[in-house]
């Protein structure tokens, strides 16, 4: 056992673990289980890599310049920098989370998000060097592996990282929905079905038609989210506490950030008004309300396809895949599994919304003090997203099936139908044959003969998928 101490007291903690007194309190002031997006501890040790990086080049650039031990200038020694880095960087890759063991949602504005990460790398670079965890008299976790941070800059900066991240994933995974759904739309542009308008037939239509205003919402959705990147880029790394970049050198302000472009391959950017950029979060608000707008349109055509597959549609049309089994007492039954995780992740998006806009609002002078939960339901919506997304396509869409007898036959044994005869007979000879197709149960072809108001091969020429759905008529039409 070894035994670290804070100004409020001391702990006993395990000899090998990273974690330290703070990540234990933490855990005693947070009994929650949630567990912390990997995302953003992967991210916190790229922020940190960075700001070692640019320490390291400072303190270079200092010494040339000026006697740094006469000015009375805390250095930290080229091997304790290169441990760090090294340490932050096997964080970055994802190891050692198992002593990340601070949870999803806690108080404090990140302090025990940051000072986690500090431990974890302060000891994994002690191990480097070839000491054991605690020998904070070589490497501290707060003066040497927060040096020239903030929590209040450097969690909310790893946050934007690992969104920005998330928002490529999540423009792919859009973009491979779309196109499954392109597919199905090519593949039965002219399969007539019938519409429906407050859930009663309406009018003809096709399931190319169908498909395509999913196709072109989702289209919508992949350029608003690849507007994302613009609306968070810009990050108060370097503003320390509240954005005026107290104990932080002029040097490390200007070239961080920089740093942090390079390394991550994203187009971070140093906010002009670092206090602005601390205190109001008013972009990831924005971000995520985008995020939810794609949310709506997954519904959407989720509740259609679970609804159009559904044992209340008895023309049995279209027929969603059977991924599992449904029931434990019913034999045979088979549930739209799919359609139900994409509507159950959709609200939780919309209800991560609310928390993400209601605590953005409780942000208070410099700070808001609730990064933590804001951060952590940002995160999960873009990975549920993200799921649904790649389920539907490969679960759903790419699997779905459309008899295209049935759904033509429904067509023509529905009174709506009689609506395309309108522009041709008038609406009270078109209201006739829908009437008498509905008390006689003919399909239209039948009710005409019965009524003698159009030619058959006039009638067959109105009724072609093509004409049915082609925009509007031509007055030439009616003449022929």
């Amino acid at each position: 056992m070894r035994r670290e101490k804070d100004f409020i007291g001391e702990k006993e903690l395990e000899d090998d673990v990273l974690y330290g007194i703070h990540s234990v309190r933490a855990c005693e002031n947070f009994p929650d289980h949630t567990s912390f997006h990997q995302e953003w501890y992967r991210a916190m040790a790229l922020t940190k890599r960075a700001c070692y990086l640019t320490a390291a080049d400072f303190f270079s650039e200092a010494a040339q310049q000026y006697d740094l031990v006469k000015m009375n200038v805390k250095v930290i020694t080229p091997d304790r920098l290169s441990a760090l880095t090294e340490a932050a960087a096997e964080c970055e890759e994802g190891k050692h989370f198992d002593h990340f063991i601070i949870p999803g949602i806690s108080g404090g504005a990140g302090t025990s998000i940051n000072m986690n990460v500090n431990e974890i790398v302060a000891n994994r670079a002690l191990q480097l060097l070839g000491h054991p965890p605690g020998s904070y008299d070589i490497i501290d976790p707060i003066d040497d592996a927060n040096i020239f941070q903030s929590t209040n800059d450097v969690v909310p900066t790893a946050l934007r990282i690992a969104a920005m991240r998330l928002l490529l994933d999540l423009e792919s995974a859009i973009n491979e929905l779309r196109e499954a759904s392109e597919a199905l739309e090519k593949r039965y542009r002219n399969t007539l079905r019938l519409s429906y308008t407050q859930m009663q037939e309406a009018v003809p239509s096709t399931y190319g038609r169908l498909f395509s205003s999913y196709s072109d919402a989702l289209s919508r959705d992949w350029w608003r989210v690849s507007k994302c990147l613009e609306r968070i880029k810009v990050v108060n790394m370097g503003g320390s506490a509240i954005g005026t970049s107290i104990t932080v050198p002029k040097y490390f302000v200007a070239e961080v950030v920089p740093r942090l472009q390079l390394l991550s391959g994203l187009p971070v950017t140093r906010g002009e008004n670092l206090s602005d950029a601390t205190s109001n979060l008013d972009p990831l608000v924005e971000v995520h309300a985008i995020i939810k707008a794609h949310a709506v349109t997954m519904e959407k055509m989720a509740g259609d396809l679970r609804l159009l597959a559904s044992d209340i549609n008895s023309t049995h049309s279209l027929r969603i895949p059977k991924k599992q089994t449904g029931s434990s007492i019913m034999p045979g039954k088979v549930n739209p599994v799919i359609p139900e995780y994409v509507i159950s992740s959709a609200h939780r998006v919309y209800s991560n919304d609310q928390l993400i806009t209601g605590l953005s609002a409780q942000g208070c002078l410099e700070l808001n003090a609730y990064i933590p939960v804001i951060g952590h339901a940002l995160l999960e919506s873009l990975k549920l997203l993200i799921s649904a997304d790649r389920s539907a396509a490969i679960h759903l869409l790419d699997a779905l099936e459309i008899d295209t007898g049935i759904s033509e036959d429904a067509v023509m044994d529905s009174p709506s139908v009689a609506t395309a005869l309108l522009p041709f007979i008038g609406y009270k000879k078109a209201a006739d044959i829908a009437e008498l197709m509905r008390t006689e149960k003919l399909d239209i072809i039948e009710a005409n003969e019965r009524l003698g108001y159009l030619e058959p091969d006039r009638l067959k020429e109105i009724l072609k998928p093509e004409n049915l759905v082609q925009g509007g008529y031509r007055l030439k039409d009616i003449g022929k």
